[in-house]
């Protein structure tokens, strides 16, 4: 039980560094969290601060679920007798946890889009990579964000009933379907005003034009 807590514990920690403050406070002297949308994220990276503090916020927020995913595996092979896909679960599930609440700037965090790819992708390549595609397909023919992002959680239980091999524990599929179904609701619960403003046509897009701001 003790390693369940440590891993849950670390995973949570590891989430609650959020790059996208500590980068702005350094590159562009404010905390991101009072710009544009609020968010300490990717998008409001982009928005707030430029393409290239957003791009090393996306890799550092990815990184944030590879980690935590591998210290879960390091775990199972180093103590006899534990659940390896629950500890992955668990690792996986708090890091996000940690992005959207973190304990170091105030329990107020970003959606955790980036670091549940990180978790997706180690998890499950295969099913990662189907996510991935999705949701930028769906930014693309929309230029929002967030129905990417909502569209590709939703996807990921659907994908986990029909795939069942890749993962880097193998397990019975339903353990991956409640883990997969929590994921999702946590990505749903963190895009709650994002999915208010979609239905009323009010939500922010994104440009593709080099020369454009974003809207």
């Amino acid at each position: 039980m003790a390693a369940y807590i440590i891993i849950a514990i670390i995973a949570y920690l590891v989430g609650s560094i959020n790059f996208s403050i500590i980068i702005s406070k350094r590159m562009a002297g404010f905390d991101v969290r009072e710009k544009g949308s609020g968010n300490a994220g990717t998008t409001n990276m982009l928005r707030s601060v430029g393409v290239k503090a957003a791009a090393i916020t996306l890799l550092c927020d990815i990184l944030k679920g590879v980690v935590v995913i591998l210290i879960a595996i390091l775990i199972g092979n180093i103590v006899d007798g534990l659940d390896d896909a629950l500890l992955v679960q668990l690792a996986g599930i708090f890091v996000i946890i940690g992005h959207t609440f973190p304990i170091f700037f105030g329990f107020k965090g970003g959606k955790g889009i980036a670091t549940s790819l990180g978790v997706l992708l180690m998890i499950n390549w295969q099913i990662g990579l189907i996510c991935l595609v999705f949701a930028l397909i769906l930014m693309v023919i929309t230029r929002m964000v967030s129905v990417g992002s909502i569209a590709a959680a939703i996807l990921f239980p659907v994908l986990v009933i029909f795939i069942g091999q890749n993962y880097i524990v193998p397990v019975n599929n339903w353990s991956y379907l409640i883990f997969s179904i929590i994921v999702a609701v946590l990505v749903l619960f963190n895009h709650r005003e994002n999915l208010k403003r979609i239905f009323t046509g009010k939500e922010n897009k994104i440009s593709f034009k080099k020369s454009s701001n974003l809207k």
